[in-house]
Parts: C-alpha cells; sequence; structure tokens
C-alpha cells in the first residue's frame, strides 16, 4: 500500500523539507515507509522521480538551512553570470554561514563559514542568496582575473531598458570598490583589485572583455567602447569596439547574430561606418577558442594601416 500514496505534485518537482510534507498532507510515517522518498541531507527529501534542477535544489537547501544563504558558484548560475566554461554547466550546491552559526556539515553541500553584511544577502526567486556584487567577490578566489573582469563588466554595464527591463547597472565600480575594501582579509581580494582596475563601463558581452584584455596583453593601446559612427544621433549605428582618430571598428558578433534579421541589421551597421571611411574588423568564435591572437595581429595591422592614411592621420574624418 505504500506504493499507492499520492504525492503532491509540489514534493514531486523539488527536493522539501518535513514541514513541507506536512503542508502537502503527507505523515511522518508515509514519509519514512515510502520507497518513492529518499532523503537528501538533513531534513531534507526528494521523490525518487525527480530530475536535478539547480534552482529547484537551492530554493528546498535554503529553506532548510535558517540563517544560511546560497552563494558562490551556485549563486552566480542563478544569478545568470557568464562563467568560463568549466563552471558554466556546474551543479555544484554552495552554501554560506556567518560566523555565529556552526558550520555547514552536509551531504553534497560545499560549505562556507564567512563574514557578510546584510546587504550582501537578499531574496531572488524565493531564494535567499548572496547579491551579484558580493556573488563577484567570492569567485575572486576561484576564477581568474580576465574572467572576474568579463563577470564585473556585466555587472557595471549601462542596460537597454528597451531588452532588459531594466535602466539602471547592477552596481557601479565605486561600489564594488567599498565592497573590496569592506574584505580586506577575504581570499581572492587582491585578484578582485586587480579586476577593478581592468573593468570598464561598456561591454555587452564576455567576448567583447575578453578582446579587450587580449589587445591589451598585445601592446595595442586601449580601445573605446560602444563607438556610436555619430557621436550626437541616439540612433547612430554603433561598433562593440574602436577606434575614432583612425577610424577603426571591431565588432565581435556571437551566435545571436547568425539569425536572419540580425545579419541583415549587421550588414547594415558595417556599411555605414564604411561608407564614412571606417576600417571594420569582425570577429566571432573562431577567434574566441583562439584567444584573440590571430585578432590582435588583423587590428595591429588596420592601426597601422590608418596612421598611414593621410586623411586619418590629419584628423580628417568625413561623414563623423
Amino acid at each position: 500500500m505504500q506504493n499507492s500514496t499520492a504525492f503532491h505534485p509540489r514534493l514531486t518537482t523539488a527536493p522539501f523539507t518535513l514541514e513541507e510534507a506536512g503542508a502537502a498532507g503527507l505523515k511522518p510515517s508515509q514519509l519514512w515507509n515510502s520507497v518513492k522518498i529518499s532523503g537528501v541531507s538533513r531534513g531534507l527529501y526528494r521523490h525518487t522521480d525527480w530530475d536535478f534542477e539547480l534552482s529547484a535544489a537551492a530554493r528546498s537547501l535554503s529553506a532548510a538551512t535558517p540563517g544560511a544563504w546560497i552563494s558562490h558558484v551556485t549563486a552566480a548560475r542563478l544569478h545568470g553570470f557568464s562563467l568560463p566554461p568549466w563552471l558554466s554547466d556546474s551543479n555544484e550546491l554552495h552554501l554560506s554561514k556567518p560566523r555565529h552559526l556552526p558550520s555547514v556539515r552536509r551531504k553534497g553541500v560545499i560549505g562556507h563559514t564567512v563574514i557578510a553584511s546584510a546587504d550582501e544577502v537578499e531574496y531572488v526567486r524565493g531564494i535567499r542568496m548572496s547579491t551579484r556584487s558580493r556573488t563577484w567577490l567570492d569567485l575572486a578566489r576561484r576564477v581568474t582575473v580576465p574572467d572576474l573582469v568579463c563577470m564585473g563588466d556585466e555587472l557595471i554595464r549601462i542596460p537597454r531598458p528597451e531588452f532588459e527591463e531594466r535602466e539602471t547597472p547592477f552596481t557601479t565600480l565605486e561600489a564594488l570598490r567599498k565592497l573590496v575594501d569592506r574584505h580586506k582579509n577575504l581570499q581572492g581580494v587582491v585578484r578582485a583589485r586587480e579586476a577593478l582596475d581592468l573593468m570598464r563601463v561598456g561591454a555587452d558581452s564576455a567576448p567583447e572583455s575578453l578582446l579587450r584584455l587580449a589587445m591589451l596583453d598585445a601592446g595595442i593601446p586601449e580601445p573605446d567602447l560602444q563607438v556610436k559612427l555619430r557621436p550626437s544621433d541616439p540612433f547612430s549605428p554603433s561598433a562593440d569596439l574602436g577606434f575614432r582618430a583612425r577610424r577603426v571598428a571591431l565588432q565581435y558578433d556571437g551566435g545571436h547574430h547568425q539569425e536572419r534579421e540580425q545579419i541583415f541589421s549587421d550588414r547594415r551597421r558595417d556599411k555605414a561606418f564604411e561608407a564614412a571611411g571606417w576600417t571594420v574588423l569582425k570577429f566571432g568564435k573562431e577567434d574566441l577558442a583562439d584567444n584573440f591572437s590571430s585578432a590582435t595581429k588583423k587590428i595591429k595591422s588596420a592601426l597601422r594601416s590608418a596612421w598611414q592614411d593621410p586623411a586619418v592621420s590629419s584628423g580628417f574624418s568625413p561623414g563623423t
């Protein structure tokens, strides 16, 4: 008869606590005697038909651990960070606790005992978790400086309201610097400071940030970001990166640029720059895989050619 127990849908779609089981009409005896229910960790259970899903697991873990919060890689994935490939599909469960509470001891959970201010933890879709800024800082001990720069650029970039339904950045460079200064002894803080010095407002994607960093490593002057062909025109086409004085525009075209409508839009953008006398260089995932080694050589060549062009070197820029 134990196998004929009807389970509330809530109990089959995510892990649950003893209290949640009771609220769903499941008696303790039914819970413990059912072959369809197994223990996950202390005070947490799951239906055997449930397929792991990170947000559901995180929500249950947060609910079952008062005073703690989801953090590190788990929080980064739930916040939608652009993580490096080796972490982008991670199902690690990270849980942080303040120092006055007992350490995390749960099967399958990576625990952290940390110092955090109240404004470094928030509720997101019912999950108590570290804020984006604190998550970025927590990851400093684990990822490289370029990865930190990419994630940081995402946090400080100016959003496009028509696409993102928000008008302000998630944070600012100044706020991140204050956060880092608040945690001088945190592992990874030196790496975080190095990343802060390299972060810039204007990168719309991680590959754009990586391209800029590759250019700096190759000895190329730092480019401007989101370079408008006509600066005073709000509807002007723009380049991801570029050098206005040399009329060199750089575009990184990601996956969505392969869509038919986007292809036509990109062509119109590039033709507008070229008609105004700019050199347009386009890069993609092959260049990203190459760590932009070939890309930086092309950029150097374009800048040298522009320097030798009298119209460009004199500062003359028709149509801009």
